[in-house]
């Protein structure tokens, strides 16, 4: 019999968590930033090229430009698009749209990751109730991130959480994952499945939790371009995502933004106090599932 092994996940000491933070702060300003500019008539190439304004000025480098060709600073996904939508002169926004705007940066070799999804203008009230629910389902998932617990613990929280928000269509195909020296790294963080499965998690840890639901179906399909994801019913969309740290006294948010900060529960949390290791690695060992 061949035993499954567990991903190797990455643990990093105090020190390298705070280079960490400092890299998802970047991410955080340039979503404000983005947010902000937000507005009808505005097209989702400017927001890309502000971005990519933002992430250098503060002396990082976007994550996403080049990585595996893709040619953009930001993803920006409009209503039907899911994730990995390629910003456009030719994509205007208009009134009543939704918008996720996805967002990287690499500070120092450290990597953030985080997204968020908006309404464009005024929206439609099931289109609002839409990004509540995803936005309610991550910080479920959030609260979860916590040592002695299960990777699935994550997964089965996000599930609840929409599932008791409504009848929505919730994305199996793309999945979280965990950060670090890299953007995308072991190991995969599903936004669904039973609770008490998975690696068992360790303060040092760093993991992007990130649902993705539809108004509709949950199935997708990638459009010719090779990176747009859609619904395959048109229906619309929310993404939301944020870069957390495992720490000894819980889930510390390393790409919360200032406004967030300030909502009670919805804050970064806790700062790491314990001292340890560099970078090492970790197969889940014997408490693994």
């Amino acid at each position: 019999m061949r035993l499954r092994k567990e991903p190797a996940i990455q643990v990093k000491s105090p020190e390298q968590i705070d280079r960490m933070h400092a890299a998802g702060q970047v991410v955080a300003r340039t979503l404000t930033v983005l947010k902000e500019a937000v507005r009808p008539g505005i097209s989702t190439a400017e927001l890309d090229s502000i971005a990519e304004r933002e992430i250098r000025a503060a002396g990082a480098v976007p994550s996403f430009l080049g990585y595996f060709g893709f040619p953009a600073s930001i993803c920006t996904s409009l209503n039907e698009q899911v994730v990995h939508g390629i910003p456009s002169w030719d994509q205007v926004l208009r009134t009543g749209d939704v918008i996720s705007i996805d967002c990287g940066a690499i500070l120092d070799g450290w990597h953030g990751d985080s997204a968020l999804s908006l309404g464009v203008g005024e929206i439609d009230p099931a289109d609002q109730a839409l990004l509540d629910a995803c936005q309610a389902s991550m910080w479920a998932g959030i609260a979860q991130a916590v040592p002695g617990g299960r990777l699935s613990d994550i997964s089965h929280a996000v599930e609840r959480s929409v599932r008791a928000s409504g009848s929505y269509g919730l994305i199996q195909e793309y999945t979280g994952h965990g950060i670090g020296t890299e953007m995308h790294m072991d190991p995969a963080v599903r936004n669904y499945g039973p609770p008490g499965q998975g690696p068992r998690l360790r303060a040092g840890m760093a993991l992007a939790i990130e649902p993705m639901i539809t108004r509709g179906s949950r199935h997708v399909a990638e459009l010719d371009d090779g990176w747009t994801v859609v619904s395959v019913d048109g229906s619309r969309s929310a993404h939301f995502e944020h870069t957390v740290a495992i720490t000894p006294e819980g889930p510390w948010v390393l790409t919360a933004r200032e406004e967030e900060k300030s909502e009670t529960g919805h804050s970064e949390r806790v700062r790491l106090t314990l001292r340890g290791p560099a970078v090492s690695v970790t197969d889940g060992g014997p408490d693994a599932g």
